[in-house]
């Protein structure tokens, strides 16, 4: 069979990727939304931090299941979604760059543009293709992110009632650039992050595939492919992996995106805007007022998201491709 044209295999992999993403993050909403009201929030979100009254006031959030109960009581199940609707505007364009621009690297690695020949490269140039496909996506689709860290670490009242009017105040007070606070640490965090997500999936897969022939006594005609199983693991340990490297730098993000934010008092001390000058300032007054906890506020229903959506991306993604594959070749 012949191998898919180019325009097509870009086609194939852009709507795979946007629509994997698109599954992955609704499914995950709730625990990324309780992710960002930990990151955002300058008090501790641990019970035993508590006990030092005399530094800290108390804190909104102090735990999963208290968060979990806390936002069901004051906003219902909706609360669950707030910034669903910028988190799809921004992960299928994000998804659909990053796994066309990533399927492209390979292809011009491999010389075939055929995924079952791109299992053959090696661990860095996995890595490298990651790392880069990653930045593309990012710089591409981060206005959408910012908004929807907004929406969801707003809480009620809202600050914003919908996202043109988060839209409308950002260019009002931060101008133009205001939407894309935060990028620098956000870049730096994408290249080990992507990197790490897709050559350590990459290493998963080899690895699956040389159990499967232990498994099978070698035999050179038994079918080498994953099942889906093997493909939710790889992803979900790929997915973990990269999200527990790269936390601290997504905590500084957050921290950007949400300068400013006029939140109700009952969430907490407001982080001011301009209340970092750079990424290392934010690295170290977070560092100096918070701890090293401070950097991985969140960390829990992070890594608890990580794995099922980096899982669920990359077997809607595989599936997805297939299918729209059979359909247009």
């Amino acid at each position: 069979m012949e191998e898919p044209g180019q325009l097509k295999r870009a086609l194939i992999d852009a709507s795979a990727g946007a629509i994997s993403g698109g599954i992955s993050r609704t499914v995950t909403s709730p625990l990324d939304v309780i992710k960002i009201r930990f990151q955002v929030q300058l008090e501790p979100t641990t019970q035993w931090a508590l006990l030092r009254r005399d530094v800290y006031s108390q804190s909104k959030y102090t735990g999963m299941l208290q968060a979990t109960k806390d936002i069901f009581r004051e906003e219902g199940w909706p609360g669950f979604w707030r910034g669903n609707v910028p988190a799809l505007l921004m992960v299928m364009p994000y998804t659909a760059i990053q796994f066309t621009v990533l399927h492209k690297l390979k292809s011009f690695v491999s010389g075939s543009s055929k995924s079952e020949d791109h299992i053959n490269i090696s661990p860095y140039l996995s890595y490298v293709s990651g790392a880069l496909a990653g930045c593309a996506a990012t710089v591409g689709s981060y206005p959408f992110d910012l908004i929807r860290t907004l929406l969801a670490s707003q809480g009620e009242p809202k600050v914003y009632p919908n996202m043109r009017a988060a839209v409308s105040d950002i260019l009002q007070r931060r101008g133009f650039r205001g939407l894309y606070a935060g990028l620098t640490p956000t870049l730096i965090e994408i290249v080990p992050y992507a990197g790490l997500q897709f050559g350590t999936y990459d290493t998963f897969k080899r690895w699956t595939m040389v159990w499967n022939q232990y498994r099978s006594g070698y035999d050179m005609g038994a079918d080498d492919t994953l099942s889906s199983f093997q493909l939710f693991l790889c992803g979900l340990a790929a997915g973990t992996c990269a999200k527990a490297v790269c936390h601290p730098l997504d905590v500084v993000k957050k921290r950007f995106q949400v300068e400013g934010l006029q939140r109700d008092p009952r969430y907490g001390a407001r982080v001011e805007h301009r209340a970092y000058r750079n990424m290392y300032d934010a690295l170290r007054q977070i560092l100096h007022r918070e701890g090293w906890p401070g950097l991985y506020k969140g960390i829990t229903p992070s890594i608890v998201k990580a794995a099922p959506a980096g899982a669920v991306t990359f077997v809607a993604y595989e599936f997805t491709s297939d299918w729209l594959e059979s359909l247009l070749t």
